[in-house]
């Protein structure tokens, strides 16, 4: 399934050797599980007109007791971070940036970025090249 999300139930149910109904009962308890948790488009942004990506590595103010609520929330709202991360240790959040190019990208680090709440200190790292990207498990 997760190598061919958009097979059918029979040709997989063939592929493992069971039966489609039993292949069926399978899947409805990894669902309720919350094993699986749903099938999703995965969109090439690149497709889309967007050349770069940036990593932020932000360091937040933590005298502030809302620190982390109050920026998560706000970069929640900027379209471009596709990602945001926490962490234990001198840099708490990580945001995955993308911009068309380099002029749109200023433009958003300007207007948008650095007007989060309760940034102490932020560092720019610009991908040069995804090696590996996979969310299949070794299952």
């Amino acid at each position: 399934m997760q190598a061919d999300p958009q097979q059918s139930i029979p040709d997989l149910a063939d592929r493992l050797t069971v039966t489609t109904s039993r292949l069926t009962r399978r899947i409805e308890k990894l669902r309720e599980t919350g094993v699986l948790r749903g099938q999703r488009a995965v969109i090439d942004w690149q497709a889309l007109g967007y050349a770069v990506e940036v990593s932020l590595r932000v360091t937040l103010d933590k005298t502030q007791s809302r620190a982390f609520d109050d920026f998560i929330a706000a970069a929640r709202d900027i379209p471009e971070v596709l990602e945001i991360q926490t962490f234990l240790g001198q840099v708490d959040v990580r945001l995955s940036v993308i911009a068309r190019d380099m002029p749109h990208y200023q433009e958003i680090y300007r207007a948008r970025i650095l007007t989060l709440p309760h940034i102490a200190d932020i560092e720019a790292l610009m991908h040069v090249a995804r090696i590996k990207s996979d969310e299949n498990l070794p299952v």
